[in-house]
This record gives C-alpha cells, sequence and structure tokens, in this order.
C-alpha cells in the first residue's frame, strides 16, 4: 500500500543510471490510489528510457485475475534477449487473453476509475472499523493498491493469528512474515472482493476484538 513520492523515485532511477544498473518499477495498482495520491512511472524520466523496465499487471488493473496477462516497457536493446527467455518460459498468453487485453487497454484508465470509488469507500469502512480496536491494532499509513497492513499489539506469531481467524472466524489474513517481517505481529489485509466486503469487515473486527480481549490460547 506505500506510494513513494516522485522524488523518491527520481533519486532512485538517477543512482541507477549512474552506478549503469537497471531501475525495474512494479507498476501493477497504477489505478489504485487514494487521498490524493498521483501516480508517477519513473519510464517517464527523461534519459532514463535505456535503464528503465515499467511493469503493468492487468490481472491487478483491470481484474483480469488468474488469466496472467500484463506487459513490459522496457529498453529497445534488450528486446532480443527478452524474447528468448519469453519464448523459453511462457512463449505467449492465451489467445483469448491477449484479445480481452486490448480491448481493456482501449477502454483505458476509466474502465478501472468507475470501481475506484466503491473500492475507497470500502476502504474507508475498514480503517473505521480497525480504528475501533486501537490501540491494539496499530494501522500503518497505506494510500494505494487494495491492501492494508497491521500490526498487533501482541507477543505471538502472526501465523497463529491467521490460524484463529480463520479456522474460528472463517475470514483470512496473510501474516506480515510472508514479506519480511520478522519482528512484531503483523497482518496483511485485502479488500478488494467488494460484494464481501461488509460481511467479511465484521469477521474480521470480531476476530481481532476476540483474541485482543481473550488472546489465542482461549480461543483455540
Amino acid at each position: 500500500g506505500m506510494v513513494f513520492p516522485s522524488s523518491l523515485l527520481q533519486s532512485i532511477n538517477q543512482l541507477c543510471k549512474e552506478r549503469k544498473i537497471y531501475h525495474i518499477s512494479d507498476e501493477a495498482y497504477e489505478y489504485f490510489l487514494f487521498d490524493n495520491e498521483k501516480h508517477f512511472s519513473p519510464g517517464n524520466i527523461s534519459g532514463s528510457e535505456d535503464h528503465t523496465f515499467s511493469l503493468f499487471s492487468l490481472s491487478k488493473a483491470y481484474g483480469f485475475a488468474s488469466w496472467r496477462i500484463g506487459y513490459m516497457v522496457m529498453p529497445e536493446a534488450l528486446m532480443p534477449s527478452i524474447k528468448k527467455i519469453q519464448d523459453t518460459n511462457l512463449i505467449c498468453a492465451p489467445a483469448i487473453s491477449q484479445f480481452a487485453a486490448v480491448k481493456a487497454l482501449h477502454r483505458g484508465k476509466s474502465y478501472c476509475t468507475q470501481h475506484l470509488s466503491s473500492m475507497g469507500a470500502i476502504r474507508e469502512q475498514l480503517l473505521d472499523g480497525l480504528s475501533s480496536v486501537s490501540p491494539f491494532v496499530r494501522i500503518i499509513p497505506s494510500k494505494g493498491a487494495f491492501y492494508i497492513l497491521i500490526e498487533l499489539d501482541l507477543h505471538e506469531a502472526p501465523i497463529d493469528v491467521v490460524e484463529v481467524l480463520i479456522r474460528e472466524f472463517k475470514i483470512a489474513v496473510i501474516p506480515g512474515s510472508a514479506f519480511g517481517l520478522g519482528k512484531g505481529c503483523y497482518l496483511r489485509i485485502a479488500f478488494g472482493a467488494l460484494k464481501n466486503a461488509d460481511d467479511a469487515l465484521e469477521r474480521l473486527i470480531n476476530g481481532l476484538k476476540s483474541i485482543r480481549d481473550h488472546g489465542i490460547k482461549r480461543i483455540t
């Protein structure tokens, strides 16, 4: 959910240019921005075209989950080498995915942003619900994508909390340890399933309150 400021991305891009290394920018969530944040692509920096990769995912931006299709903007000189890797590993995306992708790209940003207000409302609802469990729950600032990272005031392994939430409250979250957070009890919450958001939020908040009040052992 972190949105890096353009000034930082420009500095990173310049450093990559000076050190003769590639700047690979994952921009899968380019349209999912909140609180008036703006998307900035390092590929737009003048003089960056020879050392910058920009990666885009239709699975995320256009809701093509599991269709395994996206595109990459890359240095032209590397095209022959990339084609060799592509041909060996994948050859190409399924034809139907490619046709659907072309249609989606022709519709452009408007297709994605029509759902953003609904997602923003669910995000605010989730933030309000998590605030009701403060200070047991600390919300890590997030202004992009459809994820929120939280830290629990709890001396337990996050995977144990995840197991309790799944088993007792039928709600799934991801332990922060899956993203390299080795210290602290962190959980990542996704709020992209809009149809089930109300029920999911109720289950999550009830689960967190129960863990806060009774701990893990008493629940299990």
